[in-house]
């Protein structure tokens, strides 16, 4: 199954992002960031999913909180690591009431970093205890998991830009960036992999490995994946083309009973284009 995320229109309100996605023909819609706090969006939600026929997903940092914060559930600062808690489990909750089966949400960081970074070249700050920042992270998430009932959890790989390892001289202030570090996860906790290919695109490239070999690996333990496509050296959101080589790696990988999220930061033109190409490579 394909979702489109929410986070590819730019919209104030979710409901206005939900909204145009179910107008242009889409009904699997992940919940994600972008959209600011509003009292009545749940309401909003329900009324549409029952309009258009919606299946939703909610995404790491959706529903966006009254206060704005970066999620990082692997903080060593207190009130950072309990917002990400608190949140996570409302969203656990939210997804419940949403009809919605998984939930997934990003690998945590060995920094705090700031809201005006997010997406962008980070400053230089210093580095969390790793051993410590990682304990922390899998005791909360055995807890969350107790709580998620009906909902499988999943875990997204993060992105390690070059740009960013210049700024922390070759330190990787991000947890699971590559497939070593999944397994290494795996082997403190049991969870589900959310593999972000435009993320371990990037990653693969900065910490000089095979992009095909840690594509190969990762696929064939994730059955949920977020799709676009970049240069490798960002995370650019691009639309898919035929021409593009992560379509032969799909072809070539078993992606059966997979589910996909597109995540195009173009037009509506481009997204349903990249639902159209994905379709074709995948089904």
């Amino acid at each position: 199954m394909i979702y489109i995320s929410s986070s590819c229109v730019k919209h104030t309100k979710i409901r206005d992002s939900v909204q145009e996605l179910a107008t242009n023909g889409f009904q699997n819609i992940e919940l994600s960031g972008g959209t600011e706090y509003y009292e009545d969006f749940e309401n909003d939600l329900l009324e549409l999913k029952g309009k258009y026929n919606l299946n939703y997903r909610c995404h790491n940092y959706f529903p966006p909180p009254k206060k704005p914060f970066v999620l990082n559930l692997a903080s060593l600062n207190d009130e950072t690591f309990q917002m990400s808690f608190d949140h996570l489990k409302k969203v656990v909750a939210l997804s419940n009431r949403l009809g919605a089966d998984k939930f997934a949400f990003h690998a945590g960081f060995f920094i705090d970093i700031k809201l005006s970074e997010i997406g962008k070249k980070l400053s230089r700050d210093n580095l969390f205890d790793e051993k410590e920042a990682v304990e922390r992270f899998c005791n909360a998430y055995k807890i969350i998991k107790k709580q998620a009932k009906n909902v499988s959890l999943f875990i997204e790989n993060n992105v390690f830009s070059k740009t960013n390892a210049d700024t922390y001289d070759g330190e990787n202030p991000f947890m699971m960036t590559n497939f070593n570090e999944y397994k290494s996860l795996k082997e403190k906790i049991d969870f589900n992999l959310l593999l972000d290919v435009a993320h371990l695109k990037v990653s693969a490239k900065t910490l000089g490995l095979n992009w095909e070999d840690e594509f190969e690996n990762m696929i064939d333990v994730s059955s949920y994946i977020h799709i676009s496509d970049n240069d490798g050296l960002h995370d650019l959101n691009n639309q898919l083309t035929r021409s593009s080589s992560l379509l032969s790696m799909l072809r070539q990988a078993n992606t059966k009973n997979k589910d996909f999220t597109l995540e195009i930061y173009d037009n509506m033109d481009a997204i349903k284009k990249s639902n159209e190409i994905l379709n074709e490579t995948v089904s």
